[in-house]
């Protein structure tokens, strides 16, 4: 029997192959020669085309998030019946537990969880949120220069990235930090070393006690502060959530915002540690940062993947699916859809179109923390290019032949550095 490095690409099994982190780009191009939707053996449905992910992602009459959060393997709590699932979801949905987040919700019930959110993205909001962001990128990035170095995702991009986010959210000082530890200790989102479907939830149990207190504190007493705000927002009928609700909220903007971040970072510092004329570009003109990072979300954004459950039958292009199906759409395969992309593989900074990439998703489920992601990534490195004068990868990630080696997180969700060890020259 093959083992699987031996197996030809597209029979690999994605959700449990560490040879498939470094270059999952080969795999999904390996599926797309199948076409751009094909079924696994495992009987998951992968979607490598840019047109039929984006159909997918924008038809909520057909496709659920319901599996969204656990991944396409986790078994269904019922056995599909008939030919619309829709009550057989809503029948399995627990709003009384911290088992499922808004990532995993359909229609409404999403549409309600996200307003709850919505007012922290206003642009005053977001002003003051910048300004944190700018002192603290200049503390961790001094601190860095000083030493001549830094491992970035550990000692820069997680504490930044975490504590932008507490920021937003109004968390108290003095608890962000046992959250960033929780939160670092635990498994990376969709791991491929466990299951994953009860340790996952342990980082958000662990936050869920504090943000049940400071819901309860504020409703109780409200503050001048982003936390009573939060507490007494209501849906957009009027009617006030549960304490819980709001709780998962803004658990899920924390945790979600702070990983995907972070991995942005890393994908993208690496690329200009490496691409000296790339560097010598951006430092020359930091207006171009924020098309840099569009084509770096692109080409290498931090989320590879989001899943649907089939509701109703439907055809997608030439692909009849059914009810019960299980989706996999591959982001970062339709990023690199060359009926999509002209040169998909190249990195071009302004592109035509670029903001249409699927980096951040599409429709009703796209993420919300997008615009928060886009400056804090961007301040960051603004703040780089302005205290240093080089930026190059430690000889730590050279090899013997003097290529380069990375690590990569073991998830088939996220594509993220495991470390990015970087040399820096002050200015």
């Amino acid at each position: 029997m093959a083992t699987a490095a031996e197996l030809p690409l597209a029979e690999r099994n994605y959700f449990t192959d560490h040879s498939l982190l470094v270059d999952p780009y080969a795999y999904f191009e390996a599926l797309r020669g199948e076409g751009p939707i094909h079924r696994a053996p495992n009987g998951v449905v992968f979607v490598t085309g840019f047109q039929e992910s984006v159909d997918i992602l924008l038809d909520t009459e057909h496709f659920s998030s319901f599996q969204t959060q656990l991944g396409p393997l986790a078994p269904l709590p019922f056995v599909p019946e008939g030919e619309d699932l829709s009550d057989q979801i809503a029948a399995h949905r627990d709003p009384n537990t911290m088992s499922e987040l808004m990532v995993s919700y359909d229609g409404e019930q999403h549409a309600n969880a996200r307003s709850l959110l919505n007012r922290l993205f206003v642009p005053s909001r977001l002003r003051a949120n910048e300004e944190y962001m700018w002192t603290f990128a200049g503390e961790l990035v001094d601190d860095a220069v000083a030493r001549g170095g830094c491992e970035l995702i550990s000692e820069i991009a997680t504490p930044y990235v975490t504590l932008v986010i507490a920021d937003l959210l109004g968390v108290p000082e003095e608890d962000r930090e046992k959250f960033r530890a929780v939160i670092d200790a635990g498994p990376p989102p969709g791991s491929l070393d466990d299951d994953g479907y009860a340790r996952e939830s342990h980082p958000l149990m662990f936050m869920a006690q504090f943000f049940m207190q400071y819901v309860a504190e504020r409703r109780a007493s409200p503050r001048e502060d982003v936390l009573s705000m939060l507490a007494n927002a209501n849906f957009p009928d009027g009617t006030q959530p549960e304490a819980l609700e709001v709780v998962k909220s803004a658990m899920f903007l924390f945790a979600a915002g702070q990983d995907t971040s972070a991995k942005l970072l890393g994908n993208a510092m690496q690329r200009v540690a490496r691409d000296k004329a790339l560097q010598s570009r951006l430092r020359t003109d930091p207006k171009q940062i924020a098309a840099f990072l569009e084509e770096t979300l692109r080409l290498e954004g931090s989320t590879k993947a989001t899943f649907r459950l089939v509701k109703k039958a439907v055809r997608i292009g030439d692909y009849q699916l059914v009810p019960g199906d299980r989706v996999f759409v591959g982001l970062a395969a339709a990023n690199r859809d060359p009926a999509r992309w002209a040169n998909p593989t190249e990195f071009e900074i302004g592109r035509r179109k670029i903001q249409e990439h699927l980096g951040f998703g599409r429709g009703a489920h796209t993420c919300l923390g997008a615009p928060l992601a886009r400056v804090e990534v961007r301040v960051i490195f603004e703040r780089f290019f302005e205290k240093t004068s080089d930026i190059s990868l430690s000889d730590e990630h050279l090899g013997p032949d003097g290529e380069v080696e990375l690590d990569y997180e073991p998830s088939f969700i996220i594509r993220g550095l495991s470390s990015l060890k970087l040399k820096l020259q002050p200015a």
